[in-house]
Formats: structure tokens, C-alpha cells, sequence
């Protein structure tokens, strides 16, 4: 797979400079290719953006207000939306009429680093950044140094006719954005976010639905009676759009075994029966995959509505182990009903975890509750 850092790379200096030569005669092109380009390939994907900002402050105009006027005229048309009201996919840095896609990253740092001074002519710039890829990360440092300036616009934009700007509502704001600089203030007390979250929550597009589930998952992991609290209210005659967003954003009490969210699900019993986990072999290499099959038996009378997961408790350098919960089925056991479920567990390295050897355990939590458990020696 390739690796992210290089999605910011020559080509996307070289189409920078032709759009932003386009959009001012008096840019110095040849001056800012030579500073994006500078030890580019030696740079991880952070630093990249931030060099191809700091290439934008050495040749964009002195004047904030002309430089985002610059800015907002290198810019393709806004990227298109699906039936959906999904973006499309688009991974160039360019159209064949203006910069879209990665080094927008790059502009919204520029913005956010020298627009301080003036919120309003900075969010209007964010406002056209964010519909050719997203301004997620650079709202945030105005939401943190200047928040009552940035809600009033944010709820505003909660009405934009553009799902590109309505999203930006909620995952710029959100907690605790990956890869985003962290609001301790809303980490801490999230509502000044909710009347937005509830403004869009029914929004048409599903790509703004999606966002504020995540990002009331987000609130859910410091104030998870808060989330139960909406999912609970929110739940009452939703739609099924609505209930979908409000399962996703559910997911990590679920998991959890939060038995007031699992109680607004109609999960809060756990299993009449028994449950067994059985691996397909004592012993697995970093890289294979593993096969678990879980066996539920119902002594109920009545069907029982499960939600079953699985936790795989992780070696970790210092030989401690960590779980982490993984999502395994929703279904419902009917009376008396014996199920069998099979599934596969990838043991490859991802970006977000490191693999290391040791003895390691899976525990099955059928409705947050941990009723089985099997183990597996890792190797490398």
C-alpha cells in the first residue's frame, strides 16, 4: 500500500504552482516549487503539508485577505456529491481547472496559521477550502483561541447548502479528531457542540450523518452517559436513517458493555444459555489469520436480540497485555436455538498497533458481557 506522505509529492508542488500562478500573476512559482520541493521526499506526510504552508507564506501576498483571495481563486470547482450526498473520490491534487484534494491540507495550514487575526475572512476561505477536500484540521486552532467567533458561524453553516460545509460543522469540531489537534475544552465539556449535532443528525447526506455519529462517539468516551442519555431519546420514533446513525454512534459502549446504552438497544439481559469460543489453532504467526467459531445455545423460551463481540487481549513491549474489542455479529437467538458463528481475525501489523510475540487471549462478550475465552500463542 502506498504510503500516505507520498499523496503530497512533486506533482502536487508542480500543480500547486501552476494554479496559484493562475490565479495571481505576480506569484513566484519557480521561487515556491524550489521551497515545496526542498528534502520533500525525506519528509513524513505532517511535515510535508507544513513545509508546502510555509512555502505559501514565503510567496503569497504580505496581505492575509489577498493571499486567501488567491488561494480561493486556484481552486477546482467543488467536488461533486453522489446520490448519497457522498463525495466523490478523488486522490490528484488537481483538476484540469484548479487544486482539489491533498494539498488542500497544506492551504487550510496556511490559513490557520496566519488568519488569527481575522475570523471572519479566515472561516470564508476555510468555508470554500473545505468543499474541494476538508478543513477538519484548520478550524480547529480558531475553535480552540477564538470559540465564541467560530459557533455562531458553525451554526450558521449547519443550514449550508453544501454537505462539504455541513460536515465540517461536526468533524471539525469534533473532540478528539485524529491527526487533529485535541480541544481539551470540548474533550471536557462537550456542549457547546450538541445543538449542532442535533441540527444534523437527520441531515440528507450521508456523509454528514456518518460524521456526527463518529463524533458523538467521540464525546462517548468521556461522558458516556451523556451519549446513552441521546441515543436513548434520539431513538424515539427515528427514522431508519437516523437509527443507523445513532447504532454507529453507540458502538464503542456497545462494545464496552455500557449496560445503559446496551439497555436502550433492548439488550440489557444478557444470554439465557451457554456460550463457547473455540480458535482454529493454539499457535499463529504475525501476519496469518486466525479463525474463531463461537457457539450459542438459547435456554430461553423467548428469541433474545444479541449483539456479539470479541475482545483479543494484546502483548504489549513490556509483557503486559491490552484488549482491544473487535465487532463480531448482531443477531437474534431464537428459543431454544443452538448457533454457530464463524469468523476470521487478521493478525497483520496495521499502522495503529504493533504485534509483538507472546501468549495471547480472546474473550467472547455476547451483549458487553464476557461469558468465553480461548488462547493462542503468538509467534513471529
Amino acid at each position: 500500500m502506498e504510503p500516505f506522505k507520498n499523496l503530497i509529492n512533486a506533482g502536487t508542488v508542480s500543480a500547486a504552482g501552476l494554479h496559484l500562478q493562475r490565479a495571481w500573476t505576480g506569484f513566484d512559482r519557480p521561487r515556491f516549487e524550489a521551497l515545496a520541493n526542498q528534502g520533500l521526499d525525506a519528509l513524513e506526510l505532517k511535515a510535508r503539508m507544513h513545509q508546502l504552508a510555509d512555502a505559501m507564506r514565503a510567496t503569497l501576498p504580505a496581505d492575509f485577505n489577498a493571499a486567501c483571495t488567491v488561494l480561493e481563486a486556484s481552486l477546482a470547482p467543488p467536488l461533486p456529491l453522489d446520490a448519497r450526498g457522498e463525495p466523490s473520490a478523488l486522490t490528484s491534487s488537481e483538476t484540469s481547472t484548479g487544486l482539489a484534494g491533498w494539498v488542500i491540507w497544506s492551504m487550510g495550514e496556511f490559513v490557520a496559521r496566519y488568519g488569527q487575526h481575522d475570523v471572519p475572512r479566515s472561516l470564508n476561505c476555510l468555508h470554500a477550502l473545505t468543499q474541494r477536500s476538508t478543513a477538519e484540521f484548520a478550524i480547529r486552532p480558531f475553535i480552540q483561541q477564538q470559540p465564541e467567533a467560530v459557533w455562531p458561524v458553525l451554526t450558521r453553516w449547519a443550514d449550508d447548502p453544501s454537505a462539504h460545509v455541513r460536515r465540517l460543522v461536526s468533524e471539525g469540531s469534533r473532540p478528539r479528531l485524529p491527526w487533529g489537534l485535541r480541544l481539551q475544552a470540548l474533550v471536557a465539556d462537550p456542549a457547546p457542540t450538541l445543538p449542532l449535532l442535533r441540527a444534523l443528525q437527520d441531515d440528507p447526506s450521508s456523509y454528514v450523518r456518518r460524521s456526527v455519529a463518529i463524533h458523538l462517539n467521540d464525546i462517548a468516551k468521556d461522558h458516556p452517559a451523556l451519549v446513552a442519555a441521546w441515543v436513548k431519546d434520539h431513538l424515539t420514533a427515528a427514522t431508519p436513517e437516523r437509527s443507523t446513525l445513532l447504532r454507529h454512534a453507540s458502538r464503542s459502549l456497545i462494545k464496552g458493555g455500557h449496560a445503559p446504552t446496551l439497555a436502550a438497544w433492548g439488550l440489557a439481559s444478557g444470554l439465557t444459555g451457554q456460550a463457547t469460543l473455540a480458535l482454529s489453532t493454539p499457535q499463529a504467526s504475525v501476519g496469518d489469520t486466525i479463525g474463531l467459531r463461537a457457539t450459542l445455545r438459547s435456554t430461553a423460551r423467548v428469541p433474545q436480540p444479541l449483539e456479539v463481540d470479541y475482545a483479543v487481549h494484546h502483548v504489549r513491549a513490556n509483557g503486559s497485555t491490552s484488549p482491544k474489542v473487535f465487532k463480531g455479529w448482531k443477531l437474534t437467538l431464537a428459543a431454544n436455538e443452538v448457533r454457530t458463528l464463524d469468523k476470521r481475525h487478521s493478525l497483520k501489523p496495521v499502522t495503529t498497533r504493533t504485534l509483538y510475540p507472546g501468549p495471547h487471549r480472546i474473550e467472547l462478550r455476547v451483549n458487553g458481557v464476557a461469558l468465553a475465552e480461548a488462547a493462542f500463542d503468538l509467534g513471529l
